[in-house]
């Protein structure tokens, strides 16, 4: 189930981020730095009308991660992100989370394209990428890192 950020749900959100092989594929952050981007990332919401949700498992309602479909600052097409905490990798929630963002942007946002930034050693998110339909389009850097752009159009697009 994907639903707004909640206060209770900070403390797993820094833990993983403290978690080096959690947030390999991330910004690492400590505690303070982990509110920030907590804070920026629920925010967005007032921002753009888009952001990140808290994914949650229906059967025990524990949190097993979070899912984005976002606009950065310069960017005029819609990001998606997933990442799942560490106890619940493998078992099919970033997949699901991640095709319940993309069908938002496209379907009822309906935004024309949407991309991906994933580096090319986060095979799990590459495998998710590639089960949305997302293709290669191009390489590029965030936070001083390579990564690939993987985009999907909403079908019927005109471009």
């Amino acid at each position: 189930m994907l639903r707004e950020y909640r206060r209770e749900d900070f403390d797993v959100f820094a833990a993983h981020l403290a978690d080096p092989v959690s947030a390999a594929h991330l910004v690492p952050a400590d505690r303070q730095a982990a509110w920030r981007i907590f804070c920026s990332q629920a925010g967005l919401w007032l921002i753009h009308g888009a952001g990140w949700w808290a994914v949650e498992e229906k059967a025990t309602c524990r949190l097993v991660g979070s899912v984005g479909a976002f606009f950065r600052e310069d960017s005029t097409v819609m990001e998606l992100g997933w990442n799942t905490y560490r106890a619940f990798w493998g078992q099919g929630f970033a997949t699901e989370a991640a095709a319940a963002a993309l069908h938002h942007a496209l379907e009822i946002r309906r935004e024309p394209t949407v991309r991906a930034v994933i580096a090319s050693s986060n095979e799990s998110s590459l495998r998710v990428a590639k089960r949305l339909g997302l293709t290669y389009e191009a390489e590029t850097e965030i936070y001083g890192k390579a990564v690939g752009v993987y985009t999907r159009e909403r079908e019927g697009t005109v471009v």
